[in-house]
């Protein structure tokens, strides 16, 4: 289900820890099977609770419970922006709406071409550097005015 490279990247997780405690690699497995395959579908999930000999359930709690793992297909760019109180406060919801209207597309929704995803997230742990987003759960993007928007989507559309 998931290439050799992959596994042998998982293997070097369960290394980490104790023979018998191999399911604390749950979310780094869970994070090298997303960046192969693009998103979490339940058959890859069935087959990380195998290779980590745990019960799927426990491997769908993990996967629902943290938003950087995608359950469904997004865009080459999942761009998450921080909407919570602080963030919000210090203009988050207007860099929101900006987004909004110049991608053409909702929270959850992907543009049609494929290229861009947005999403709404909790608390990215950087209030003092609001607005802020996250690109594809990697890239922190601190105080972005319209101006540093329009940068950011013509750099990642390029």
């Amino acid at each position: 289900m998931l290439s050799t490279e992959s596994l042998k990247r998982i293997d070097r997780e369960i290394a980490k820890y104790p023979i018998d405690k191999k399911q604390s690699a749950v979310m780094s497995a869970l994070a090298i099977a997303q960046e192969e395959k693009g998103w979490l579908a339940s058959e890859t999930m069935d087959f990380v609770a195998r290779y980590l000999d745990m019960p799927p359930i426990a491997v769908y709690e993990v996967a629902t419970f943290y938003n950087m793992y995608n359950l469904e297909p997004v865009g080459k760019y999942k761009i998450t922006i921080c909407t919570n109180l602080p963030c919000a406060l210090s203009g988050s919801n207007e860099s929101a709406a900006y987004l909004k209207k110049k991608l053409g597309i909702e929270y959850n929704q992907t543009t049609a071409d494929g290229k861009f995803t947005l999403k709404e997230g909790e608390c990215l742990g950087a209030c003092g550097d609001a607005p802020v987003l996250l690109v594809n759960n990697k890239r922190m993007c601190s105080f972005m005015s319209n101006e540093m928007i329009d940068q950011l989507l013509e750099e990642l559309d390029k």
